[in-house]
């Protein structure tokens, strides 16, 4: 992605209730004479799991069907607005059971209906989960999101599959992006023969950024497993990382893992999302009951000569958080607007409360 270096660009934090917002500057949206803008909005939300309370959940009175739908029903309308939507699937899929929660998780395919209806368009795979159900588990995953035409990245089940899908390249609103997703680890949980899991390893990253054309591509995601569990800010190593990863070309970077929310940034040279904690999962007890949907606009003005070719770029970012709750008893994802009219009990109502006054102080929200 090509930046004008003459101009320094800047985010301005604008105080909605329970959002954060980033926009750039107003005088980088002064075009040039001849100039062409393009736009893209992406949505992003952290770990999306499947304890066994939420299996009970989501199972009907047959006791063969799962419905996860109610789960989503509110925060849909963030996704079906997006132009990209991706998320942590921390889960493996499977079409037969037994379906099981923690701490090998196996989930019927059915939630991936539930995924496509809201929007998702990119399941990130690379995390400690995903080898939970061995080669079994990586071929009935991988089979099913294609089935449902989600995208996937960071786990593939041999390396013809690799090769194809390493770097995964989508075109939102003539915006070209560039997808690429990491771990940490598999729990200890060796990775089956043949198939390939993208680890945190710095020399492979640098090669799979190096072989992204930055001249055809204009954003590159960097999806990554990192961080220790239940720390509310990124420790050394996630901040090295993602310095490593902003100097080979990384424009946005989307953390998961922690299962709590940490820090974000918006700055002139991209985003970075320290953690988006728990998009839906049993963990209870607080700060893990909720995390975050993060939504980050991409404008990019490109500078054009007379015969309408592109002499320069600059790219503009604005970034919202919005926390979301997770419901019981059928694990609705709340954001502000639903879950602060809900209708709750005292004692949920006092954990939701809790939550978003907890995440409006730590994030400056």
């Amino acid at each position: 992605m090509k930046h004008l270096l003459s101009i320094l660009l800047m985010c301005v934090v604008a105080f909605v209730p329970f959002v954060l917002m980033r926009p750039a500057s107003d005088a980088l949206h002064s075009a040039p004479a001849k100039c062409r803008v393009r736009r893209a909005r992406i949505v992003a939300a952290g770990d999306l799991m499947q304890h066994q309370p939420q299996l009970y959940a989501a199972r009907l009175a047959d006791s063969v069907t799962y419905d996860f739908a109610p789960s989503f029903r509110y925060i849909a309308p963030y996704f079906r607005k997006s132009d990209l939507a991706i998320v942590n699937l921390e889960t493996t899929l499977s079409y037969e059971g037994p379906f099981t929660g923690y701490p090998a998780f196996r989930s019927p395919a059915s939630l991936v209906d539930a995924m496509y209806d809201i929007g998702i368009d990119v399941a990130a795979l690379a995390n400690n989960h995903c080898c939970d159900k061995g080669l079994r588990g990586i071929r009935s995953t991988a089979a099913i999101l294609d089935s449902a035409k989600i995208y996937r990245v960071g786990v593939y089940p041999d390396t013809l599959d690799y090769a194809a899908r390493n770097i995964l390249y989508l075109n939102r609103r003539n915006i070209r992006f560039a997808i690429v997703n990491y771990t940490y680890g598999t729990n200890g949980i060796p990775i089956p023969r043949g198939t390939v899991v993208n680890l945190l390893d710095t020399v492979v990253m640098a090669r799979d950024l190096s072989a992204i054309n930055h001249d055809e591509v204009d954003c590159v995601i960097a999806v990554v497993h990192w961080g220790n569990e239940y720390e509310l800010h990124p420790n050394r190593e996630q901040r090295r990382l993602a310095e490593f990863m902003r100097r080979n070309g990384v424009d946005i970077i989307i953390g998961s893992h922690p299962h709590v929310v940490q820090p974000a940034e918006c700055t002139a040279d991209g985003v970075t999302l320290y953690s988006l904690g728990n998009f839906v999962s049993n963990q209870r007890t607080a700060p893990r009951d909720g995390g975050l949907v993060a939504t980050i606009d991409v404008e990019i003005v490109d500078s054009l000569s007379k015969d309408g070719q592109t002499i320069n770029s600059r790219t503009n970012y604005a970034l919202r958080l919005t926390p979301v709750w997770v419901h019981l008893p059928d694990y609705a994802i709340l954001p502000p607007e639903i879950g602060d009219t809900l209708p709750m009990t005292p004692d949920s109502r006092f954990r939701y409360n809790r939550f978003m006054r907890d995440a409006r102080t730590r994030l400056n929200l």
